[in-house]
């Protein structure tokens, strides 16, 4: 499912990104300080930033620290067309990351299991029965290093 390609954003919009990209929690006060509008002008623009899937706002967590024992990249590779494809891959509740990609893979899927017996049978009975795909590689997460979400807006 292709969603409509939203407006091109405004300074004011970007500012307000990049202000709860630095902190999620930040009051809507303090960002219309921070970009000249009041606080009820950025509640209602957060909620059009939202609503149409520009942004989300959501607690970034380590899904290893919080019981989930896998978590992993599936690399994909498939045959005729590909959105049809991620939009399978996409309706997974395992699976919270599908991009399509050129290289090695048609498309990357990231899982998140709770065991290596669960992340078998989301490849094994989830994602191989997609219609389309063709082969997997699973790379399995050891550790994370680093997970962020402040590349700034442009």
């Amino acid at each position: 499912m292709t969603k409509p390609k939203p407006a091109p954003l405004d300074d004011v919009s970007k500012a307000i990104i990049a202000e709860l990209q630095e902190d999620g929690r930040r009051s809507y006060a303090a960002i219309g300080k921070a970009v000249g509008l009041s606080e009820a002008a950025v509640r209602q623009r957060v909620q059009r930033l939202t609503d149409s899937g520009v942004m989300q706002v959501v607690a970034v967590t380590d899904p290893l620290e919080l019981g989930f024992a896998r978590q992993a990249m599936i690399g994909i590779k498939a045959t005729g067309e590909l959105e049809p494809i991620a939009d399978a891959l996409a309706e997974l509740d395992e699976v919270d990351y599908v991009v399509i990609t050129a290289g090695t893979f048609d498309l990357l899927a990231e899982v998140v299991c709770e065991s290596d017996e669960h992340l078998l049978q989301i490849i094994s009975s989830g994602i191989r029965r997609i219609p389309g795909v063709l082969s997997t590689e699973a790379l399995v997460y050891l550790r994370l290093r680093k997970q962020t979400y402040s590349w700034g807006v442009r």
